[in-house]
């Protein structure tokens, strides 16, 4: 027997799936256990939280194939919004280092289903800090300079904005956030208070703060 399902939520925060004919399953136990070990992602809007189970080990792929594909000095990768979104933090060795990065990360298995941006940061900047990443991509990415577009990449049937008639491609959007390469040495020094001092003040004032 089957019966017609859904729609169903999906991933990417909306009834996306449409109806299908399922078959019926009869359940006669269900076992579990007290104080359960959740990693499931819930199939609702997302959020911008790149500590989630599901990123992290998206994460992880991304950047063990960016690496086997020869890119040096990653320092750092996050996911965001369960895959539309892979920040990349590198130590800039050479012109076209970052746009290196953007690219391999763009099209490597890990991040090329159903991915829309991939920013690529400086090793100064959070890629776990969202805010971090926005201030980068703000202050560092001027937009005719910073940016790529790499049209019919590999899409899905649950891309909420891909008209049905062209399921199956999109775009990707590259970020070049940071530093220019060629002057560098010369880019504004960033109004920061250094980690160790910053520590040594937390410490100092941790009773004050937080009794």
């Amino acid at each position: 027997m089957a019966k017609r399902k859904g729609p169903f939520s999906e991933w990417t925060g909306y009834y996306a799936s449409g109806e299908k004919t399922e078959p019926i399953i009869k359940v006669h136990r269900l076992y579990h256990r007290n104080d359960p070990i959740i990693t499931a992602s819930p199939e609702y809007r997302p959020t911008a939280r790149a500590e989630h189970c599901y990123e992290l080990l998206r994460a992880a792929y991304i950047r063990d194939q960016v690496e086997k594909a020869g890119v040096p000095d990653v320092k750092g990768v996050a996911s965001y919004f369960r895959r539309f979104l892979t920040v990349i933090s590198i130590k800039q060795r050479y012109p076209g280092h970052a746009r290196q990065a953007a690219l391999v990360a763009s099209q490597c298995q890990g991040a090329a289903y159903l991915g829309r941006y991939v920013v690529i940061v400086d090793d100064d900047i959070d890629v776990y800090d969202i805010s971090d990443v926005l201030w980068a991509m703000c202050s560092r990415a001027d937009p005719v300079d910073a940016t790529e577009i790499i049209r019919r990449c590999w899409s899905g049937p649950l891309d909420p904005i891909i008209p049905k008639d062209r399921k199956g491609f999109s775009s990707r959007m590259i970020i070049d956030a940071c530093r220019p390469f060629e002057w560098m040495a010369n880019f504004p020094p960033a109004a920061e208070i250094d980690a160790e001092y910053q520590k040594s003040l937390m410490e100092k004032w941790r009773k004050e703060l937080f009794s």
